[in-house]
């Protein structure tokens, strides 16, 4: 296709298996191991590839992003070995939001080999714009925010249905471990909206138990994963998602509600801050994300602009070619 920068994605170790995205984003019922969502989207968008062993990239790949999971010492390896054939290497945390970060940067050991990395390394790409300042504070060059990208540019990725085939709301989160996610305080706030509330429960029993304690014994559960395409067609089939996470994560749940023309309101992640500002949680308290959502669950003309202007949004800075004109620049200046 022509692209300055086909990006080789590395996840040294990782559990997702080799991946070609020589056809970009694909088709969503193509049978892919993983959609072209999340660090898999930085590959797909410039056409690259993701990988889980540095010695599989071709020579060919000259510019690499090198993701950090929670094997550093690992890692550090893998980019030693990138450097020493002379690449072109950026580095990006997996696992992003900032309490995982909190959590990775707990150890003793990793504080060392994160400094040695971001040293390393010839750039820092930040999938969050919380994550800048850790970058540069720890030693890394040219650290820069580039969000992750989501297909909305290519038509058989958008599930979005007429605004008369919609209705009630789509539960975000799904995590009741991890505080910032505020999973419960959003399931009481959608509780009291009055609307239909779909929920994904992956904690079986107990997870329902939950969902009944909140007030929600109506509600349409989903029991565990769907398929991804599945998955955005039930997202698809609501008025709005709703959610309180205020864990500044690259923000998949505004990312999904996009590919689905659905607004998404509450939470504080990229995606939520660029594509729906004026609906996310960012500086806002949960009284004005409820009436935000009620406002959205009854007014057509206030839902069918906040899709419009979502989606303009979305496609300047989130569709797969703006994202991969700014990873191109990106990676021909290091």
């Amino acid at each position: 296709m022509g692209f300055p920068v086909q990006l080789a994605v590395l996840n040294p170790g990782g559990r997702d298996r080799e991946q070609s995205f020589a056809q970009g984003a694909g088709a969503p019922d193509d049978g892919a191991p993983h959609p072209p969502v999340n660090y898999h989207a930085y590959a797909a968008c410039t056409c690259g590839a993701f990988y889980r062993d540095a010695a599989c990239i071709p020579l060919s790949q000259r510019e690499v992003l090198l993701v950090l999971r929670r094997d550093l010492k690992a890692c550090l390896k893998a980019l030693r070995q990138l450097k020493g054939e002379g690449r072109r290497v950026a580095v990006s945390l997996k696992e992003s939001g900032l309490h995982q970060v909190a959590k990775l940067l707990g150890d003793a050991e990793n504080i060392g080999f994160f400094r040695e990395i971001c040293g390393l390394a010839d750039g820092c790409l930040a999938s969050t714009p919380d994550l800048v300042g850790i970058y540069q504070s720890a030693g890394g060059k040219q650290a820069r925010f580039i969000p992750t990208p989501y297909p909305i540019d290519s038509e058989k990725w958008n599930f979005a249905l007429p605004l008369g085939e919609r209705g009630g709301i789509f539960l975000g989160t799904r995590e009741w471990d991890t505080p910032s996610r505020n999973h419960a305080a959003a399931l009481l706030l959608a509780a009291g909206l009055g609307a239909p509330v779909t929920v994904v429960n992956e904690d079986g029993r107990a997870g329902r138990k939950r969902i009944d304690a909140v007030g929600l014994a109506s509600a349409r559960i989903i029991e565990g994963r769907l398929p991804y395409p599945d998955y955005l067609r039930l997202v698809a089939r609501h008025r709005i998602v709703l959610q309180l996470d205020r864990s500044a994560v690259p923000g998949q749940v505004a990312g999904d509600a996009l590919l689905c023309g659905v607004p998404c309101v509450g939470g504080d992640g990229a995606v939520e801050r660029i594509a729906f500002p004026n609906t996310c949680g960012l500086g806002r308290g949960a009284e004005e994300i409820r009436e935000i959502a009620s406002v959205l669950l009854r007014d057509d003309e206030a839902c069918a602009a906040a899709i419009k202007s979502a989606r303009e949004m979305g496609m300047e800075r989130l569709s797969f070619g703006a994202v991969s004109a700014e990873l191109a620049g990106y990676f021909t200046g290091l």
